[in-house]
C-alpha cells in the first residue's frame, strides 16, 4: 500500500475527535479513528524492528491531540495537574489501542480489525473502574449532544455508544482499505448509522412515563459562591444569610424539595452529631420551622474520627493524639425527622483522591487544587437513597458521580425515584468543562428514564427530563433559583436493572483475545 503521512494522519484523527465534542459536529466521531487505523494497518505491513515504537509515537500523538483538544480546561485549575491529566490518558489510551494492533498482527487474520471492538470497549470499563479513573473521553459520551440520536442508551448505555463509533469506523476503514469498490459496499456502513437514530426515534415518540407517582415542585439554588476566594474562606452562615431572603421568596407550601449545591455547607461537621450541627440547626429554624413538610437536599463537608488505627479506614489520617479521621464529600437530606448523609464515592483522581496514594505519592504535588479538604477523602461501598417526607426517593448524585452510567444504576435498583446532581463547577471557568459536565449528566436522564434537578454552586443549574431535553438552563456565573415540577418514575429500564452488560462481554472477550496471543507467542518461543 501507499505509504501515508503517518503525523499528518495522526493530527487529523486527533482533530477529528476533537471537533465532533463540540455542538453540531457529532457526525465527525464516524470517520475520526479512520486514518488512525490506516496508519496502523500500514505498519502493520513493515518488516521493521522499529514498526511497534513508531506507531506508540504516532497513535500517542492522535491521542495527545485528542485529549489537549476535548479536556485543556483541566489546565485552568492547575497547569502541573493538566499535564498529568493530558499525558498519563493518552498513554492510556496508547496503550489500548497498541494492544488491540499487537494481539491482531499476531492473530493475522482478515476478521483482526474487529478485535479493536472488544480490545476498547473493555479500556473504557476499566477506565471507569479502578482508581485512575477518567472516562470524560468515552466515546459514547459524544452524544450527550445528539439525544435524539441515542434513545436507545435505556438498554445499552453508553457503551451502546461506544459500540456504535467503532463499528461505523472499522467499516468505513474496510470500505477505503478492500480492493475492489461497488455502490452496494457503501451501504452497509451508511445502514448502520441510519437503523440506530430511526430506532432511537421511534422510541423517543412512543415513551410515556406511566407511573402513578405524583408530581413534585422542586426548588434549585445556584449561590454562585466563586470558589478560589470566597466560598472556602468565608463563614458558612454569612453565605447562608445571603441566599436566605430569595429562597424564602420562591418557598412555599407546595414546595416539596430544595437543592443546595455540593458543599454548600462549608464548614466540616462532625458526624457524630450532625443533628447537633448549628450548621443544620440554621436549615430548622429558618425552613423547616416555616416549612414541615419540606424535604432539603444539600452538600456539606463532613468528617469522622476513629479512636485507634484498627478502626480506621485506608483513608483515614492519624492525628497528634493518636486518632484517625476521615473527610468526606457529602451529601445530606434535612427534614423534620433528621438527617440522612451519603458520601460522595467516585472521586475526582489528583483532588479528592491520590490514586494508588504508595505508588503516586511523589505527584502530589501536581495535583489539582479543588478547595476544601486535600488528600484522599473517604467514601462508602454502597450508594444510598434519600426518602423525603412524602416518600418519593431520590439518588443523591454528587459532582464526579454523574458520568458513570453503571455506577448510578445502583442509586435506581435501590427505588430512586428522581437524580439530583449537586456541584460545583466553578473550578475551570467560563470554558467547556462545566457545559461538559452538564450535557453528560443527559444520558443519566435516558439511561435511567429518571428526570434529574441540577444544582451548581455555579456553572449550570437546571432540569432534564427523562428523554434528556434540558428546561430552565442557568447562566455561567449568576446567582439563581429555578422552579419545575417534575414527575417520578419508578419503572426500571433494562440497563438499570441489569447493568452495562455490553462491556462486561467486552472485557471478557478481550481477555480471552489477550490469553490467546500470549499463547502464541508462548508457542513461538
Amino acid at each position: 500500500m501507499n505509504k501515508p503521512n503517518t503525523i499528518l494522519y495522526a493530527l487529523l484523527s486527533g482533530a477529528l475527535l476533537s471537533l465532533s465534542w463540540f455542538y453540531g459536529l457529532t457526525a465527525f466521531i464516524f470517520i475520526a479513528l479512520v486514518p488512525l487505523l490506516i496508519i496502523e494497518n500500514y505498519f502493520s505491513t513493515l518488516d521493521t524492528r522499529r514498526k511497534k515504537l513508531k506507531l506508540i509515537g504516532i497513535t500517542f500523538l492522535t491521542f495527545l491531540t485528542w485529549n489537549l483538544g476535548v479536556t485543556w480546561w483541566v489546565w485552568n485549575a492547575s497547569a502541573g495537574g493538566g499535564v498529568m491529566a493530558f499525558g498519563a490518558n493518552s498513554i492510556l489510551m496508547t496503550i489500548a489501542f497498541v494492544t488491540f494492533s499487537n494481539i491482531k498482527n499476531k492473530i493475522n487474520k482478515a476478521w483482526g480489525v474487529w478485535l479493536l471492538v472488544p480490545v476498547w470497549l473493555a479500556w473504557e470499563y476499566i477506565h471507569h473502574s479502578w482508581q485512575l479513573t477518567w472516562p470524560w473521553l468515552t466515546l459514547g459520551n459524544i452524544f450527550s449532544y445528539k439525544t435524539n440520536w441515542v434513545q436507545w442508551f435505556e438498554y445499552t448505555g453508553v457503551s451502546g455508544g461506544s459500540l456504535w463509533i467503532l463499528t461505523v469506523n472499522i467499516l468505513l476503514f474496510q470500505l477505503l482499505n478492500a480492493k475492489t469498490f461497488s455502490i452496494k459496499s457503501t451501504f452497509r456502513p451508511l445502514l448502520v448509522i441510519l437503523v440506530p437514530i430511526a430506532v432511537s426515534y421511534i422510541i423517543l415518540f412512543s415513551y410515556k412515563n406511566t407511573s402513578v407517582l405524583k408530581e413534585q415542585n422542586i426548588l434549585v439554588v445556584q449561590p454562585n459562591i466563586d470558589p478560589y476566594n470566597q466560598k472556602f474562606d468565608e463563614d458558612f452562615s454569612i453565605q447562608f444569610n445571603t441566599m436566605l431572603d430569595q429562597i424564602r421568596g420562591k418557598l412555599n407550601s407546595t414546595t416539596d424539595y430544595l437543592v443546595l449545591p455540593e458543599t454548600f455547607m462549608v464548614n466540616n461537621i462532625n458526624e457524630a452529631y450532625l443533628d447537633k450541627a448549628v450548621d443544620i440547626h440554621l436549615f430548622n429554624d429558618s425552613l423547616l420551622s416555616k416549612f414541615p413538610d419540606l424535604t432539603i437536599i444539600t452538600g456539606a463537608c463532613t468528617y469522622t474520627i476513629y479512636p485507634d488505627e484498627k478502626s480506621a479506614e485506608p483513608t483515614s489520617r492519624r492525628q497528634s493524639d493518636g486518632s484517625y479521621i476521615d473527610f468526606y464529600n457529602t451529601g445530606l437530606q434535612i427534614t423534620k425527622n433528621g438527617v440522612v448523609k451519603y458520601h460522595k464515592s467516585k472521586l475526582v483522581p489528583g483532588s479528592e483522591i491520590m490514586p494508588y496514594g504508595s505508588l503516586l505519592k511523589p505527584l502530589e504535588s501536581l495535583a489539582l487544587d479543588m478547595g476544601g479538604t486535600t488528600g484522599s477523602l473517604g467514601v462508602q461501598k454502597d450508594r444510598v437513597v434519600f426518602e423525603g417526607v412524602k416518600g418519593i426517593k431520590i439518588a443523591p448524585v454528587i459532582c464526579y458521580e454523574s458520568i458513570y452510567g453503571d455506577y448510578c444504576t445502583e442509586y435506581i435498583r435501590k427505588g430512586a425515584n428522581f437524580i439530583f446532581i449537586i456541584t460545583n463547577d466553578g473550578w475551570w471557568d467560563n470554558t467547556p468543562g462545566y457545559k461538559q459536565h452538564l450535557s453528560y449528566a443527559r444520558l443519566r436522564a435516558i439511561e435511567m428514564r429518571r428526570s434529574i434537578a441540577r444544582s451548581a454552586n455555579t456553572g449550570t443549574s437546571c432540569f432534564i427530563d427523562e428523554t434528556g431535553n434540558i428546561s430552565q438552563a442557568t447562566g455561567y456565573w449568576e446567582p439563581a433559583i429555578i422552579e419545575a415540577k417534575l414527575k417520578p418514575n419508578d419503572e426500571l429500564t433494562f440497563f438499570a436493572q441489569f447493568g452495562d452488560i455490553i462491556s462486561k462481554i467486552s472485557a471478557a472477550l478481550a481477555l480471552s483475545a489477550l490469553l490467546y496471543y500470549w499463547f502464541l507467542r508462548f508457542l513461538k518461543r
